[in-house]
């Protein structure tokens, strides 16, 4: 089904009107569009394999499609040959991966989101500076370790609020926050603010980390859940973004919310007594997936559309720059020297 807005005309009993309301901007944003395509791109230009350290993005279908034509996904750089293509995801790598790539004679593809790259330069330039750099963020995350690596003397994670208590400074008047990008904005303030009660020049970076695609997903949320009885939000559970968007959504007013990769995984329990179902998608979820929840829901009586639009999203990155290269004639060369 189309994700098309659509009204059917007034009842008198508007409230038993059964609707989708779909929340946009959803689904891919800027970067995860120039990580997926500067794969696609590299198997076409190169042919197959392509080697990809982690997943490209964190969405099951993007991974699964990506490696039925022809991309191997491995955890760690040394499983990749020598001599052959590897491709950094969107999340960011640290310096010593790169040095990983360069011992093992390999041509490599940065695909790091040019957002993420803006928070490593910041990590390395106040690191030079020898502040305290506190990193909001997940333990664990790809891009928090990605970050740390860039100054790992000089950093130190903050994750939440809970989290702020446990963390000692060297000088309390030299202090900079910086943030994982895909986190919720709300809880980064909520982390900064309990900072700043205990560091009160803390400094800020230049502009806040939180990326304009997270900012405006979890807006279009907000707005969603004030007239959601349930939402459902598309992507994978290890996909930070989408799992703070189902956490904003129940903090700003829809009854309940799930995580779904797919319509197969919907349970029609959850609908019971539901008229306004709200519908988003992660910022690593193509809109097929969307297309055939929105089908599903259609089929089940929600078949009243309603786009919920409160910004609009333009933005768009030029692909890495390797593409322009001719990568496997660089690793061969490599390999040969």
């Amino acid at each position: 089904m189309s994700a098309t807005p659509s009204r059917q005309p007034a009842t008198d009993a508007p409230d038993e009107r059964r609707r989708v309301l779909l929340a946009a901007p959803r689904g891919y944003c800027a970067g995860v569009d120039r990580a997926v395509i500067a794969v696609e791109q590299a198997l076409e230009q190169y042919g197959a394999p392509v080697y990809v350290r982690h997943e490209i993005v964190h969405n099951k279908y993007v991974v699964k499609t990506l490696e039925k034509k022809g991309a191997i996904f491995v955890e760690e750089t040394a499983e990749v040959p020598e001599g052959e293509i590897v491709i950094f995801s969107a999340h960011g790598v640290a310096p010593e991966v790169h040095k990983e790539a360069e011992r093992g004679k390999l041509a490599t593809i940065d695909a790091t989101c040019p957002l993420v790259t803006k928070v490593h330069k910041e990590a390395v330039r106040y690191a030079k500076e020898d502040y305290d750099i506190l990193l909001i963020g997940h333990e664990g995350h790809e891009e928090v370790i990605g970050t740390s690596g860039e100054a790992p003397e000089h950093i130190t994670l903050v994750d939440g609020p809970k989290d702020v208590e446990n963390v000692e400074v060297r000088d309390p008047e030299k202090v900079v926050w910086l943030s994982q990008t895909t986190l919720s904005v709300d809880e980064t303030m909520e982390t900064v603010d309990a900072l700043k009660g205990r560091y009160p020049n803390l400094l800020s970076p230049p502009s806040d980390d939180i990326c304009y695609a997270t900012q405006n997903r979890q807006t279009a949320i907000k707005q969603v859940a004030r007239d959601a009885d349930f939402v459902l939000v598309v992507g994978s559970r290890n996909s930070s973004n989408s799992v703070r968007l189902v956490e904003t959504a129940i903090a700003h007013g829809a009854r309940d919310g799930r995580l779904i990769d797919n319509a197969g995984e919907i349970d029609e329990a959850w609908l019971e007594g539901v008229t306004t179902v709200g519908l988003s998608s992660g910022a690593s979820v193509p809109d097929v997936l969307v297309d055939e929840v929105l089908e599903w829901l259609s089929e089940r009586g929600w078949e009243d559309v309603e786009l919920v639009q409160p910004v609009e999203e333009r933005m768009q990155f030029s692909l890495p720059k390797e593409l322009r290269r001719d990568l496997r004639a660089e690793a061969a060369a490599r390999r040969a020297g």
